[in-house]
């Protein structure tokens, strides 16, 4: 599911609380009775999001999710979701699921879950109908008027602070909490945490290079330039690993109310510390060095160094696209060639 560059997105039934679908003993369809609170797994837990606190009274047995990549938290966890979101961006074989998500199920002999399209709105009636115990959604872009309407189908994970403006780690330990698995949370953080130093460090010239995160792919208004802030995961996962930030990047993202900023290409000198861009595009090379090609001979926009010097990183429609908005299953299936892409084009 690939998230255009401004804030979309757009039930209606009491839940029941149902079956618990670890994958080796259940499927999503299983209904074992439901379960006691548990002040041993932190039941009843109280989460607080942006649009107040959330309580969970006692261990979800049948979990959903919606957003980006939320699904991805119980998996890691080895727990098979009853619903998920729908892959629509990224997707190489348009099963609706990822090849790393694909490889988990694969892995725990799970059939897929109910798959949630959410590429026009939010499917309230397909959610109640799984029946969940808790909606997880911390990285997600709920207006109230969703929240509200999840929250009659079950109590609803939703996002710390902006939409769409979710950390990694944020999106773990939320939707973790709302599993009772706060411990085993904190503990794939780290986790993923090492392996992404490890994959950096076999490209340490990465380590200071300033990266903007853009979209030029299909751009024919050349008269501004926009980027994602910090409080996206695509450039906060990036700065966080250590990669450097540029000055307007770093200024834009404090306080920002928004994942996407755009400034005018007259402002192009804010953009003199660019080292690397990155940019969604084509699966095409010869489309994207056309892309490159056109940028570089704008008076404006081909003043920035990055752009002059043909350091383009361009991601094409595939995997590894989706794989730039990181999460617990993509990391460890993608983030070497990620950074192999990335030193390639510095160089």
């Amino acid at each position: 599911m690939h998230r255009p560059n401004r804030l979309r997105v757009t039930g209606v039934l009491a839940s029941a609380l149902a079956a618990l679908t670890l994958a080796a003993c259940s499927s999503p369809g299983d209904t074992p009775a439901s379960s006691p609170a548990d002040p041993a797994a932190g039941f009843p837990t109280t989460i607080t999001h942006a649009f107040g606190t959330t309580t969970i009274p006692t261990t979800p047995e049948r979990v959903a999710t919606i957003g980006w990549a939320n699904h991805e938290v119980p998996l890691a966890l080895d727990i098979v979701p009853v619903g998920m979101s729908k892959a629509t961006w990224g997707d190489d074989d348009g099963d609706g699921l990822l090849p790393w998500v694909e490889d988990k199920l694969a892995e725990l002999h799970a059939p897929p879950p109910v798959l949630f399209d959410e590429t026009d709105a939010i499917p309230f009636e397909q959610i109640a109908d799984t029946r969940p115990d808790v909606i997880l959604a911390a990285y997600s872009g709920l207006t109230r008027d969703d929240y509200d309407k999840l929250s009659k189908i079950a109590p609803v994970v939703a996002y710390p602070g902006i939409p769409w403006g979710t950390s990694l780690p944020d999106m773990i330990s939320l939707d973790a909490q709302g599993l009772g698995k706060s411990a085993e949370g904190h503990e794939l953080t780290a986790d993923l945490e090492a392996e992404v130093a490890a994959a950096l460090d076999e490209h340490p010239e990465l380590r200071e290079a300033k990266v903007l995160f853009t979209s030029f792919g299909g751009q024919n208004d050349l008269s501004t330039i926009g980027f994602y802030g910090t409080q996206d995961p695509r450039a906060g996962f990036l700065a966080d690993a250590g990669l450097g930030v540029p000055a307007v990047v770093a200024a834009e993202s404090h306080d920002a109310a928004q994942f996407w900023i755009e400034y005018s290409a007259e402002d192009v000198e804010s953009f003199h510390d660019v080292d690397l861009i990155i940019s969604y595009g084509s699966d095409d090379p010869e489309e994207n060095q056309k892309t490159l090609d056109t940028l570089q001979a704008h008076p404006l926009l081909g003043t920035i160094p990055a752009i002059r010097d043909g350091h383009v990183a361009f991601l094409g429609t595939g995997p590894l696209s989706a794989a730039a908005n990181p999460s617990p299953l993509s990391i460890p299936w993608g983030v070497r060639d990620y950074f192999a892409l990335l030193a390639e084009a510095l160089t």
